[in-house]
């Protein structure tokens, strides 16, 4: 995967975790409460309530991550997802994309959502491209939140495995 390892979150990566989403929710946005909360307290936020956390290394190096809330018995949210800026356009975004599509395929989701904006264009895309589509956005959930995307699981599955064939070749 040119040089890129999937890893389960340990708690020595918190500081990782919140600075590499804290970097493009202040470019961009505001820091919400609820933003505060599940940086600063990653484990209790989302993983304790059933939810995972997947990193990825480069070449040994922490240098993404992305969250997979528990919203109910069959739908997780797919959530903090960050590359860090020194090792962005290295396909790192898209690998712990469809990493998190097994990791949530374990947990026994059905479906995955997400939130995001259209002021983070490229972010928007890349989920188009992985296989998330457009769906109404409630109002109430982010105030920076004007996307709203689903996945079921088995079609993110057939994405994963797809990628993972492209990438072996």
């Amino acid at each position: 995967m040119n040089g890129i390892k999937i890893i389960d979150y340990r708690p020595e990566h918190q500081p990782y975790f919140e600075k590499f989403n804290r970097a493009w929710i202040e470019e961009l946005f505001e820091m919400e409460p609820v933003d505060e909360w599940v940086l600063t307290h990653p484990g209790k936020a989302i993983l304790e309530t059933g939810g995972a956390i997947i990193m990825a290394e480069y070449n040994g190096q922490v240098a993404g991550t992305v969250a997979l809330r528990k919203v109910d018995e069959y739908t997780y949210e797919f959530t903090k997802m960050a590359v860090d800026s020194n090792f962005r356009r290295r396909g790192i975004a898209e690998a712990i994309s469809y990493a998190s599509f097994r990791k949530a395929k374990e947990l026994g989701a059905r479906k995955v959502i997400l939130y995001s904006n259209t002021l983070n264009a490229g972010a928007v895309k890349l989920y188009e491209k992985i296989g998330f589509r457009h769906v109404e956005v409630e109002n109430d959930v982010y105030k920076r939140a004007n996307v709203k995307m689903i996945i079921d699981v088995d079609v993110a599955m057939e994405r994963a495995n797809e990628y993972d064939q492209l990438i072996q070749l």
